[in-house]
């Protein structure tokens, strides 16, 4: 049983892994490596002079991985409600978890399926996202969603902050008090 599932491991899905991981919940990063964040050349995201979209992808990868999260390469399929969180099943495993955050881009085909409600989207070229209230949630308690799939920006810098939002949200719910992650200067 993990705390938290996160589907997708592009911009969103990954800020959210480094949080979560790094708040010392057990993540695990579901992720059919078709991100659109992997076509993108990138020199308007703050703190990075340039980089490609790919070596985005992994660097974020990397970081979660630092901090303990586990990322499988496979298609999620369905998420079901079980007594103990969610079944989040894949075109290779199933796997149990108790928060889920949806982070697929421009893709909500899970939203039929797992009865999440979706409305149109606002950017250019995205024409559905999942319906989340400021924090993130869906409306299945327990299911959130982060980036463009939540109807943010495509930006790669936006996407990323919102992963980053909505997993501390998450880490508060578990924690059942407001989390913050501040790292100093060691003098």
């Amino acid at each position: 049983m993990f705390d938290v599932v996160i589907v997708g491991a592009g911009a969103a899905g990954a800020s959210a892994a480094l949080f979560t991981a790094k708040a010392g919940k057990q993540t695990l990063v579901v992720d059919n490596d078709k991100s659109m964040t992997k076509r993108a050349w990138i020199e308007n995201h703050y703190g990075v002079k340039e980089i490609t979209g790919p070596e985005l992808v992994e660097t974020g990868k990397e970081q979660a991985r630092k901090f303990g999260a586990e990322i499988v390469q496979a298609t999620v399929t369905n998420i079901t409600k079980t007594d103990a969180g969610f079944s989040v099943e894949t075109d290779q495993n199933t796997y149990e978890a108790k928060h889920v955050i949806i982070a697929t881009g421009a893709l909500t085909d899970l939203a039929e399926k797992a009865g999440l409600n979706t409305k149109p989207g606002t950017e250019p070229r995205i024409k559905t996202v999942f319906d989340v209230n400021a924090e993130g949630k869906t409306n299945i308690d327990g299911i959130w969603a982060a980036g463009t799939a939540a109807g943010v920006s495509v930006h790669t810098i936006i996407t990323a902050g919102d992963g980053a939002k909505v997993a501390i949200n998450v880490i508060s719910e578990i924690n059942g008090e407001r989390y913050v992650d501040h790292d100093v200067l060691k003098a």
